[in-house]
């Protein structure tokens, strides 16, 4: 369909950089980021997924973020209160300038969390206690929540802010429909409040951003150019870093590190990411989709994905393929979150593969079965590949098919998966995030936009609601536990292991590490 001429955008760099003063032009720095897979869009409410992120808050901000340090900050937002149990105000940040110029005022607050909570979003897990949303005068919002919500400003990191006036002439003013493959003007252009300026996009290329001259806040680092470079084979990107083409990598492969940390042209900053790859299984559908079972669907049957969990090695996974960036769990989130358990985290099913050909044969499948494995390409995909001859060891014959994110994602959320492997990061520090967005029965309004199985308990859904509107902490972290081990008893979904995040960067560079694996760039310096 035909688009409206956006409102224009300044993307001339030079003239950007004459705005910066003479101290940061004699320091202007080309930064050069290298990462596996291309955002899938920019549209900032359309798809949840980390490599959008990677791009989006370079652009765009939320009221309420979090610093390099994960903490809490104001960012749109100066101050916020809760004015009554259910009605949060927020006191908005004067003179922010979009990157159109226009001022941002309450009028594009309400549009925005408006437009996310609309159908096609797929953010509506940060904010689906959410009622609605007021303007009370230019720089004062009320949200009001279906439920007392402690712990909405936490949640609101990735909520952010447009330019309701460009939405209205670009013909935005819902999300890009990612399920529908919908092509929109947000998908390809930004407008927004943070510290670097679109000036052009190859997809699946190259995405160039310039520093924003009219940013209201402060740039620690020095980079006045972002060059972001999707590199999806990992030699490719290694090579490019050890030529001196990249300046940080920031998806490196657990076999590349040691000999990363030999190399002086590089340094390798590694940590805990607060991330689970795990297992999904349908659950939902009669028959199994990508499968030679006709008729019916095994993975419905408890006993058949007990077999598949008792024939997995993890421990050889983290030793051989990951060369130990990796931590094995029986836990859906990490230490980081509110709501983590150490007795589920220890508590996984044994490696057993004679136990597995029992419950296969009790189940009816003595011989096993094929199955199609989906799985995103980026920084697990071998281990998918390496599962395949360990469920052959009891007679399931998978087939592994790995498609870059951009394609497996909507797959995901169309339910057209039998049996996938996914990584899940909670940006939120809170359990109600994975709770509500992967564990959750997918009819339950708000919740489960990630439960590609359809995983449906009336019991654990009963749990959760009851969690996320009780107010002492201890009884909600009891509820969070209770609601943890049903879901890991039925197996909902199979936890394999937390990730680690190893970033490999030129000797001159200086970025700080963060456990969500992302990095704002206006922290970064290239010395």
């Amino acid at each position: 369909m035909p688009f409206a001429m956006p409102r224009p955008v300044r993307r001339d760099a030079f003239a950007a950089l004459l705005m910066l003063g003479a101290a940061d032009l004699a320091d202007a720095k080309t930064f050069r980021l290298a990462i596996n897979a291309d955002a899938s869009t920019l549209d900032p409410h359309a798809q949840n997924s980390q490599v959008n992120f990677a791009i989006l808050l370079q652009a765009y901000e939320p009221l309420v973020g979090r610093d390099k340090d994960l903490k809490p900050v104001p960012v749109l937002a100066t101050k916020w209160e809760a004015v009554e149990p259910t009605r949060w105000r927020f006191t908005l940040r004067p003179n922010v300038k979009f990157h159109d110029g226009a001022t941002m005022n309450a009028d594009d607050v309400v549009f925005s969390y408006t437009r996310a909570l609309e159908k096609t979003s797929n953010v509506t897990i940060y904010i689906d206690s959410v009622a609605g949303v007021a303007k009370v005068d230019d720089m004062t919002v009320d949200i009001t929540t279906r439920y007392p919500d402690a712990v909405l400003p936490e949640k609101m990191s990735r909520i952010f802010i447009m330019n309701k006036a460009w939405s209205e002439t670009n013909k935005v003013l819902a999300p890009q429909n990612i399920a529908a493959k919908e092509e929109t003007f947000a998908a390809r252009n930004m407008n927004g409040t943070g510290p670097y300026i679109l000036k052009s996009r190859e997809a699946d290329s190259r995405t160039v951003m310039t520093r924003h001259a009219g940013y209201w806040g402060q740039v620690e680092g020095n980079v006045t150019e972002l060059v972001h470079l999707p590199i999806a084979s990992d030699a490719t990107r290694i090579a490019a870093l050890l030529a001196g083409d990249v300046d940080i990598v920031i998806n490196v492969p657990p076999s590349d590190v040691a000999k990363l940390k030999a190399d002086q042209r590089v340094k390798v900053i590694e940590g805990q990411e607060n991330r689970t790859v795990f297992l999904g299984f349908d659950q939902g559908k009669d028959e199994l989709q990508f499968s030679n079972v006709k008729g019916k669907n095994p993975l419905k049957d408890l006993r058949v994905r007990q077999a598949i969990a008792h024939a997995i090695d993890v421990d050889a996974i983290i030793r051989r393929v990951l060369r130990g960036q990796g931590i094995a769990s029986g836990s859906m989130w990490t230490h980081f979150v509110n709501g983590w358990d150490k007795e589920t985290e220890q508590a996984r099913l044994p490696l057993d593969r004679e136990k597995a050909k029992r419950l296969l044969a009790e189940a009816g499948y003595p011989s096993g079965f094929e199955l199609t494995l989906d799985c995103p390409v980026g920084a697990y995909d071998e281990v998918c590949i390496a599962i395949a001859p360990m469920l052959a060891q009891i007679g399931i014959q998978l087939k592994v098919n790995t498609l870059p994110p951009g394609q497996m994602f909507p797959r995901i959320a169309r339910g057209e998966t039998s049996f996938y492997g996914l990584s899940w990061g909670v940006p939120t520090y809170d359990a109600m995030y994975t709770l509500r967005g992967i564990m959750m029965s997918r009819a339950k309004v708000g919740g489960s936009s990630w439960n590609g199985g359809g995983y449906s308990n009336a019991k654990f859904d009963e749990l959760v609601e009851k969690a996320q509107v009780e107010p002492n902490p201890e009884t909600r972290r009891n509820l969070i536990r209770e609601a943890h081990r049903l879901h890991n008893a039925e197996l909902g979904h199979l936890p394999l292991y937390h990730m680690m995040i190893p970033w490999a960067m030129g000797a001159k560079i200086t970025a700080p590490h963060r456990a969500d694996n992302q990095l704002e760039v206006r922290y970064v310096r290239v010395d």
